[in-house]
């Protein structure tokens, strides 16, 4: 039971009893739990679940976590802080990070409540937090933190094409459906990949920035960005890959807002080149087989896979063709 769980982590840090216990809802991969004390403090405690069945890159996603809030600190205090963390299973109350809680409510919840002006203005806000984080610059290497791929690859070109033959991997070992056989995604991809070469920073990528990880916080009039949560899939590689959930399954190219935050925050306005729309088409490429793969690790039902077969095969059949 999750409660037990999260008092046996909070007994290991020593936090004493809290006041509430909160789950969060919207998390699909760990469990996720808000905890208030009188003295004021709020947290976020986050638990791996104890079966190691999931896709490849998801193994040691809380290194990646810890990783992505202690790297991005520049982003101001819409980054959550970790306060505690233990990242390997045998540590005392197993693996588990806990973090500082942002204010408000996912952007998706709330988008039916904001005015034309206010989306405009969080959409360029958004655009400045992002081009900041796309500042960080990591280690001489690209990849996940967390080495679930292996260690950090010299180029982007190596760390992407490991990413990519992962997920086509768990995709055959789990039957999950694709639009197009496995190895013909492989060909496809690879015969794209020579755009990657032009990636030479690793740069801070969180890759699940979707309106459900932005919270917004304020009343009407009041409006802005309250957090930015759940970097646990996040990897160091080219910033480009962000704007494929930036606008998920939408245009990037047409955020005008979204991009004039980000050109003020970076110096340089985002020029789409046909480079960068090559490799936006692998980036989204590799979300789309991630969400079709793990359709089946996380046990959809029928409804839910129908949904996000009929929302997402499309798309990857139309990326692939763009490349």
């Amino acid at each position: 039971m999750y409660v037990d769980a999260v008092n046996t982590v909070l007994e290991a840090v020593g936090a004493g009893g809290p006041t509430s216990l909160e789950p969060l809802a919207g998390g699909t991969y760990n469990t996720v739990t808000r905890v208030a004390f009188g003295d004021g403090r709020d947290w976020v405690v986050k638990i791996p679940p104890a079966h190691t069945a999931g896709l490849s890159y998801e193994q040691h996603l809380l290194v990646n976590e810890v990783t992505f809030y202690e790297s991005a600190t520049g982003a101001g205090d819409t980054i959550p802080q970790v306060v505690h963390s233990a990242l390997a299973p045998e540590a005392p109350g197993g693996a588990y990070v806990v973090m500082t809680a942002c204010p408000g409510r996912p952007w998706s919840a709330v988008a039916g409540e904001l005015t034309a002006d206010e989306t405009r203005a969080l959409r360029t806000e958004f655009g400045s937090i992002v081009g900041r984080l796309h500042g960080v610059t990591g280690p001489a290497g690209f990849g996940y933190p967390g080495r679930s791929l292996g260690p950090l690859s010299p180029t982007w070109r190596e760390a992407f094409t490991a990413m990519t033959d992962a997920v086509l991997a768990d995709a055959e070992r789990y039957g999950a459906g694709l639009p197009r056989p496995s190895d013909r995604i492989r060909e496809v991809l690879a015969g794209a990949a020579d755009v990657l070469d032009e990636v030479t920073r690793p740069a801070l990528v969180h890759f699940d920035l979707w309106q459900g990880n932005v919270l917004v916080t304020g009343g009407p009039g009041a409006r802005r960005i309250g957090g930015i949560v759940d970097g646990e899939r996040m990897f160091w590689g080219d910033p480009v890959a962000d704007l494929v959930s930036t606008s998920l399954f939408g245009d990037p190219e047409g955020d005008e807002d979204f991009l004039a935050g980000y050109a003020a925050a970076t110096g340089t306005p985002l020029v789409f080149t046909p480079s960068i729309r090559r490799r936006l088409d692998l980036y989204r490429s590799y979300l789309y087989l991630i969400m079709l793969t793990e359709t089946v690790p996380r046990g959809y039902g029928p409804e839910a896979l129908a949904r996000t077969w009929e929302t997402v095969a499309p798309r990857l059949v139309t990326a692939l063709d763009g490349l």
